[in-house]
């Protein structure tokens, strides 16, 4: 299994504002006593004498009463879906199912470490019940469960049970990362996307280098589909490697742009985690 980075905590903020009166990290829609400074506005507006502006009360030609109004900080509620399908049993240069338990566990980690809830849903075929974690900001719960998917039992011939969790996360947008390999249909892909537009989503695409790097040039390799379609031995050569690596990018660039009308570019994360690549590549995108 690829130990989850302890080095550093993936940092993130929302696309939108979320509204609420708890206190958490993140800017919010609702204006309060404590946070960033806003603006400042009329007492009649907001009769709180503890917070009254001297200096802008004195500009005031009107003679009127300025009170500081400041920006709330507010938490946000992260899910990680994780695909349990079997070609997530992958085992090259990493263990696919130890780098989703890496990842979550990091970002239960950093969740909870700011007050944010984190929560995790994970599917084969159907809805993983077993592995349900409403969203909590307890780090000790939070942390349990998401080491639980590196021992994870994966069977299924699909991930068509995240439909399932997208209809359980119906409500207020949240941040979701859809943690996979994608070896999705197209059409799956789209539909599960779709179904969590609401939301503010990462792909999580789980690689390992071994899959086209790793490859001979020249040489008899045998290939096993976890997902049921058998082995078979397949003798390389540099043009059918080629021809593999391009099928390979291909489809990364297919699912980039089947991602862009429905959430943030995927995220490619390839052998071991890497807390700093993920946290640029969310506060760059």
């Amino acid at each position: 299994m690829s130990a989850p980075d302890d080095g550093a905590d993936i940092v993130y903020w929302p696309r939108w504002r979320p509204g609420g009166h708890r206190v958490g990290a993140h800017r919010g829609r609702q204006a309060g006593g404590l946070g960033t400074f806003r603006d400042t506005v009329s007492f009649l507006r907001l009769p709180d004498a503890r917070r009254i502006d001297i200096r802008a009360s004195l500009r005031d030609p009107f003679e009127g009463v300025a009170v500081r109004r400041f920006e709330a900080r507010s938490p946000v509620e992260t899910y990680a879906l994780i695909d349990l399908s079997a070609s997530m049993r992958f085992r090259g240069r990493a263990d696919r199912l130890g780098l989703a338990a890496s990842f979550c566990t990091a970002l239960a980690r950093s969740a909870t470490r700011i007050g944010d809830g984190f929560g995790l849903m994970a599917a084969d075929d159907a809805f993983r019940d077993d592995l349900y974690l409403p969203a909590t900001r307890h780090r000790a719960a939070a942390t349990l469960a998401a080491a639980r998917i590196g021992d994870a039992h994966c069977a299924g011939a699909s991930a068509e049970g995240l439909m399932e969790a997208a209809r359980r996360l119906a409500g207020r947008p949240k941040l979701v990362f859809l943690v996979s390999d994608f070896r999705w249909p197209e059409a799956t892909v789209t539909r599960i996307l779709s179904a969590l537009a609401l939301h503010d989503v990462t792909p999580v695409l789980l690689a390992d280098t071994a899959e086209d790097d790793g490859l001979p040039a020249f040489g008899l390799v045998e290939l096993d589909d976890l997902e049921g379609a058998g082995r078979r031995l397949v003798f390389l050569r540099p043009s059918l490697r080629r021809r593999w690596r391009q099928r390979e990018a291909a489809r990364i660039e297919t699912l980039r742009s089947l991602c862009a009308p429905f959430a943030r570019p995927p995220f490619r994360l390839a052998d071991r985690f890497d807390a700093e690549a993920l946290t640029r590549h969310l506060l760059t995108t």
